[in-house]
């Protein structure tokens, strides 16, 4: 009788461990399974690296003062006066080849620029034989111009070379001097029947 009685609670022994047993394996496994979809969930808000990523495109100081100059022609030849005013310095002084005295900050040359370029229609100025140099946060270039427009209802068409210092502000480079000279015997004007307006401009201003 007693060894009956030891027998049934050894099973019983037996049967309480395997069941703690099977209730830690599928503990065991719900944890798992959790910390697996976890893991997936983390890669898959994670953002996707590329073996390749894309070249970042640098642009030198040259060329970025070689894009200002074509920005500052074409505003001043479309008369977007907001844009021209982004290539230029608050304290730019203007410097031309006439014995005249400079032009000292933006603020003083805008309503000159503005007189001037009310009296032109379909203006056109080509760009040549451009050099630049930089040194740190300063650079300077020099070009020759073209320039052809209808001045006063005349045709007009004169050259010449401009010489700028510009210094670089917030990462931003701007012209901070301006010195544009007309090459002599450059003024031309078409057809020759016609009468040129007196004092008409020859040579335009902050080129």
């Amino acid at each position: 009788m007693n060894k009956k009685l030891g027998m049934v609670q050894c099973l019983r022994g037996i049967r309480r461990a395997l069941w703690f047993l099977l209730a830690s394996v599928f503990l065991l496994a719900s944890i798992s399974m959790a910390a697996a979809q976890k893991e997936k969930k983390k890669k898959k808000d994670q953002p996707q690296t590329t073996d390749n990523p894309k070249p970042v495109l640098v642009v030198s100081d040259e060329q970025q003062i070689d894009y200002l100059l074509s920005e500052m022609l074409g505003a001043w030849q479309i008369d977007d006066v907001e844009k021209l005013h982004s290539t230029y310095a608050d304290d730019v002084s203007m410097v031309s080849g006439e014995w005249a005295p400079p032009v000292i900050g933006w603020a003083n040359f805008a309503p000159l620029y503005q007189q001037q370029r009310a009296r032109m229609q379909r203006v056109r100025m080509d760009r040549s034989n451009t050099y630049i140099k930089v040194n740190g946060n300063t650079g300077w270039a020099c070009y020759q111009w073209d320039f052809s427009a209808d001045v006063d209802g005349q045709p007009v068409q004169s050259r010449g070379q401009t010489t700028v210092v510009l210094v670089k502000r917030n990462d931003h480079w701007l012209i901070a001097h301006n010195h544009t000279s007309l090459s002599p015997g450059a003024q031309q004007t078409a057809p020759a029947n016609t009468t040129t307006p007196q004092q008409a401009p020859a040579k335009p201003n902050g080129l």
